[in-house]
């Protein structure tokens, strides 16, 4: 690496540690709320252009058409875009976007990168509830900015607990998964915990740098508190079903018990994933 991109790196990661997140985050979620057509539509459009949306798949294709920035970024897709595996056995990929490490999660800790890694309990945020998982499988899903942001159950289950749990709002893209210890368990988050065939399972939704809301079935859009926030649950939804959804990119971890279920060999960090592809299969 050239001394010009390790300065540029080290510039990114310091500027994250210096802004003021949390206020950033809320100007960003004004603006992406806002139902005013010129800003609402100055907004898509200079977003459109710079990721190049594909809208062939999108449910509405014309951009311009909904609401706010918010409802287009979160917009739904076409019928039969994305296929739910059908496999009774299948692990499926909870959203679009990219692997950014998946595998066992070792003596409690979840690998990150390049040497980084987070306890499965940081994560969490509660030593009960992470107990079952500190053996167990993880896949991390990052979310890119012209990704589909709805995300999507991994395998049925019941969910019995949300828990919201108060944090920093780093980015989360490679450059700072390697620089910034424990990311994914220092970053906002809203941890989803389900009772399912395989025993205990968890959807986490983790926030990032201007991430404008995290939203879920059971709480609807999050309000942060400042504080944790834990709520018993009883819904059961089907693999593929809709859980939540992101105001903004970020990244989705799914966690399991040991022996209950292997990735498929075919995936690992940087593979490219879709919802509803299978990524493992139940032992």
């Amino acid at each position: 690496m050239s001394l010009t991109s390790r300065l540029t790196k080290q510039f990114f990661i310091q500027a994250q540690r210096v802004v003021p997140q949390h206020q950033l985050s809320r100007v960003v979620g004004k603006i992406a709320a806002s139902e005013h057509p010129l800003i609402k539509n100055t907004a898509i459009s200079a977003f459109k252009a710079q990721y190049g949306i594909d809208m062939s798949i999108a449910e509405q294709k014309n951009a311009l058409k909904y609401k706010s920035f918010n409802e287009f970024f979160t917009r739904a897709l076409q019928d039969g875009v994305r296929e739910i595996d059908a496999d009774e056995t299948s692990i499926v990929s909870p959203a679009d976007g990219a692997i950014s490490q998946l595998g066992h999660i070792e003596s409690g800790e979840v690998f990150q990168a390049k040497g980084q890694s987070f306890s499965v309990e940081k994560l969490i945020a509660d030593p009960q509830l992470a107990e079952p998982f500190k053996q167990g499988e993880f896949a991390t899903v990052y979310l890119s900015p012209r990704d589909y942001h709805r995300v999507h159950m991994p395998f049925a289950g019941t969910l019995t607990e949300t828990l919201y749990v108060p944090g920093e709002l780093f980015s989360v893209n490679q450059t700072t998964a390697e620089n910034i210890p424990g990311l994914f368990a220092r970053n906002e988050r809203m941890v989803c915990l389900f009772d399912t065939e395989l025993g205990r399972m968890a959807v986490v939704l983790v926030g990032a740098m201007i991430v404008a809301g995290i939203e879920t079935v059971a709480t609807g859009k999050v309000k942060p508190t400042g504080r944790l926030e834990l709520n018993q649950h009883n819904l059961f939804l089907e693999k593929g079903a809709e859980l939540g959804r992101f105001y903004l990119g970020s990244t989705a971890i799914v966690l399991f018990e040991h022996n209950k279920m292997q990735w498929d060999a075919q995936f690992k960090a940087n593979s490219t994933v879709v919802m509803g592809e299978a990524l493992g299969h139940t032992l």
